[in-house]
């Protein structure tokens, strides 16, 4: 059964398969919650899996899982048609050192017991700096932080499956992300919730570089699409980023006008930032991926754009619907 849905701007042809199990592993984070409505254009059963999951939809199973415990991701793996890797580990090399190769390994272990197809949700972590300025599907691996090395390395073990014809998979790359659900964006927290309580906005390195920024409404839609889309299998797909991103000091400026606050920030160096380190630990960890701010970051979308006739949510549009969300949600709970 079909059905043509309109989100945004976009006309999308839905396909409901009501025989698919789409299972979501780190579905209490801002992209899982997100892709679990998105999810119900093309099929009626789903399973939640986190550790403490959460219904989103009234019918939504739910599965508590450990995703470093092999046995416990082979229980919410199993019946399953496609599965959604989207989940996050805590900010800190040592943390994704040690479990994210586990995580992966468990995952692509279970959906090959399983005949299971699997969807990464991934970042850019692993892209060599030279290509920041225009990065594409086919931009060069060459991570220069131990982040990136650890994403190059779990992005990999999927590849050499699917080389192998062990496994049917897709990766989903987003560049840095904001949107209305997440609460752990570095746009929001550093710039609109600052402006918002009336003080000066933080960047990095420098205020004149173009920086992208993929809207997580676009990101769990495009992930559903992906997943219920028989010739994107087996490929790297960016997902929809709206294109001419805006600068550092555009996006302030951009943010301080919906707030009718003035546009004031403060530029914080890598020296400043590992000071801030010695008291942060998130600065801590994040000084080594400056790099990211220290030149124009340019996700280029183009071709999910054109294959699915999609076209992004705008950035100022995005930065609409935040405040939008957020005065919402403070109505609701005052």
């Amino acid at each position: 059964m079909s059905y043509i849905g309109l989100t945004g701007k976009n006309i999308v042809i839905f396909t409901q398969n009501y025989l698919t199990m789409q299972t979501i592993l780190g579905s209490g984070g801002a992209i899982g919650k997100e892709l679990a409505l998105c999810l119900t254009a093309y099929s009626k059963d789903f399973r939640l899996v986190s550790r403490n999951p959460q219904k989103i939809n009234p019918g939504d199973e739910l599965i508590k899982a450990d995703l470093t415990v092999a046995e416990q991701v082979n229980k919410a793996v199993k019946g399953s048609d496609v599965v959604y890797l989207v989940a996050g580990l805590p900010y800190s090399i040592k943390s994704w050192e040690a479990q994210w190769p586990v995580v992966m390994s468990n995952v692509i272990d279970a959906c090959k017991v399983y005949n299971s197809k699997l969807v990464f949700f991934d970042n850019i972590y692993m892209l060599n700096p030279v290509s920041m300025g225009n990065m594409t599907e086919d931009s060069p691996v060459g991570p220069v932080s131990r982040k990136g090395k650890v994403r190059a390395q779990i992005a990999q073990m999927i590849i050499d499956e699917i080389n192998a014809g062990n496994l049917k998979a897709i990766i989903a790359r987003s560049a840095d992300f904001y949107g209305p659900e997440i609460q752990n964006s570095v746009l929001l927290e550093a710039v609109y919730k600052n402006l918002k309580a009336g003080k000066k906005a933080n960047w990095f390195c420098s205020l004149s570089f173009k920086h992208s920024f993929t809207f997580t409404p676009d990101a769990a839609l495009a992930t559903a699409m992906l997943g219920n889309s028989e010739d994107a299998w087996n490929q790297v797909w960016h997902l929809p980023t709206a294109p001419e991103p805006l600068t550092g000091e555009e996006w302030i400026k951009a943010f301080a006008a919906q707030l009718d606050e003035d546009p004031k920030s403060l530029v914080a160096g890598k020296t400043i930032v590992k000071i801030m380190g010695l008291f942060n630990p998130v600065m801590k960890e994040f000084v080594e991926m400056l790099y990211q701010y220290d030149r124009d970051y340019i996700f280029n979308s183009s071709k999910f754009e054109k294959h699915f006739n999609f076209k992004p949510t705008p950035y100022l549009e995005g930065i609409k619907r935040i405040i939008e969300a957020d005065a919402i949600s403070y109505i609701k709970t005052h």
